[in-house]
């Protein structure tokens, strides 16, 4: 025989513990409470029902009680005399490391090596030991738990004498079965769906917020965060020329090219004349246009462009110029959603606080757009993308390698 722990110790609601169960399982395996740890037996007093688990009751409610945890070779002999209530139940010792543990969770390592046990569980004094013990008061309860190596059996009552055992043995034997393993995974299964069904409507409502109330169809998704910027401006538009189909998405990207040059001051430059005129006819760009890192550096230089920064509805500020070569070269996107998409709102930024007047006329130039409500005059304070960095970052795609120049 070995001890495994000899003295007193505390208890609070009348518990204590044995645990053997790892983090994992004790997180994702059924709870340890009072009712899960007597469920299927007729012995109260010490709770088997949670595998790796047991959960001993004491006649005191708080305070500390003389414990002596034991383990044995081979089933010792029974002390019916010394004894007046004996329980034994099943135990499997899940791991090496088998704690006893307080209410609080505090714990001390057993030494108990893992394997399958008999546990017999030994009390006396529990009806004299009621409510709470002080540290200077007599000892009225004690309780001895033994462990030996032996098969899976059923708990059973040995011995039953206090008032306080008859009470634990009836609420135990009013307990229903536990769960079976086929129905501990279904209930699993349906709390899992219930959180995956729970996450979805989340993401949904989310999403909804985002585009004004309703879901955007899959082509809107399929062009990630090109709808972002527009979507801010006027959602509803967004829905619309998702609906209108790829000519029309084709048209209004061109229109927007258009009218994002004439308020900038390109459309007299030959070389954005040209470009415009390569972007109706749906041909390549020619130089410089066909190279954003090359065009870019034209329009600071050339004599023909004018330089003005204009104040977006966010309150940043941007060159009006580099605003609307973005929007000249990102309307020939072969996409014509995403060219679409980003064409106008660069062209809604070329215009500055002009933008709502500009996103009207859309609905007036494009029939298939006027049933989209107009937006309010004002958007949220969101900072926009600032044009120059996106046509550098066309240019990087273009020329890998090379670091464009500021």
């Amino acid at each position: 025989m070995r001890t495994l722990f000899n003295g007193e110790f505390s208890v609070d609601y009348g518990q204590m513990y044995i645990d053997s169960r790892a983090e994992a399982d004790i997180h994702e395996g059924p709870e340890a409470g009072l009712h899960e740890c007597f469920m299927g037996q007729q012995a109260g007093l010490c709770g088997a029902a949670v595998p790796g688990h047991l959960f001993l009751l004491t006649g005191i409610s708080e305070g500390s009680v003389p414990l002596t945890v034991e383990l044995h070779e081979a089933e010792p002999p029974l002390d019916f005399d010394g004894w007046e209530d004996i329980v034994e139940t099943p135990f499997r010792a899940a791991s090496n490391d088998t704690t006893l543990n307080e209410w609080d969770g505090e714990g001390r390592d057993l030494g108990l090596p893992a394997g399958t046990y008999r546990a017999r569980y030994h009390c006396r004094g529990m009806d004299e030991a009621v409510g709470l013990r002080l540290e200077d008061e007599a000892v009225l309860d004690e309780y001895l738990l033994q462990f030996w190596p032996a098969p899976h059996e059923s708990d059973r009552v040995v011995k039953q004498t206090s008032e306080s055992a008859a009470y634990w043995h009836q609420f135990a034997s009013e307990l229903p079965q536990p769960p079976t393993p086929e129905e501990l995974a279904e209930a699993e299964r349906l709390t899992r769906e219930k959180e995956e069904q729970d996450e979805r409507e989340r993401r949904e409502r989310a999403e909804k917020r985002e585009w004004g109330g309703r879901l955007p169809s899959d082509r809107l998704r399929s062009v990630g965060k090109a709808a972002a910027g527009l979507r801010t401006l006027d959602v509803a538009l967004v829905h619309a020329v998702d609906e209108a189909g790829p000519e029309t998405q084709r048209a209004i990207a061109r229109w927007a090219a258009h009218r994002s040059c004439d308020v900038a001051g390109l459309s007299g430059a030959d070389w954005i004349a040209r470009g415009l005129a390569e972007l109706d006819r749906g041909l390549p760009f020619s130089p410089p246009l066909d190279d954003p890192k090359t065009a870019r550096n034209l329009l600071s230089s050339d004599p023909q462009i004018p330089h003005t920064v204009i104040t977006r509805p966010d309150g940043t500020s941007d060159s009006q110029q580099e605003v609307a070569l973005f929007s000249l070269i990102i309307a020939a996107d072969p996409d014509p959603l995403k060219a679409l998409l980003l064409a106008l709102h660069a062209a809604a930024g070329a215009h500055g606080t002009g933008w709502h007047d500009l996103l009207t006329e859309v609905r007036s130039e494009f029939p298939e757009t006027a049933h989209a409500p107009l937006p309010p005059e004002t958007v949220p304070p969101k900072k926009r993308p600032h044009y120059g960095n996106a046509i550098r970052a066309v240019a990087v795609k273009q020329h890998p390698g090379e670091e464009p120049q500021r």
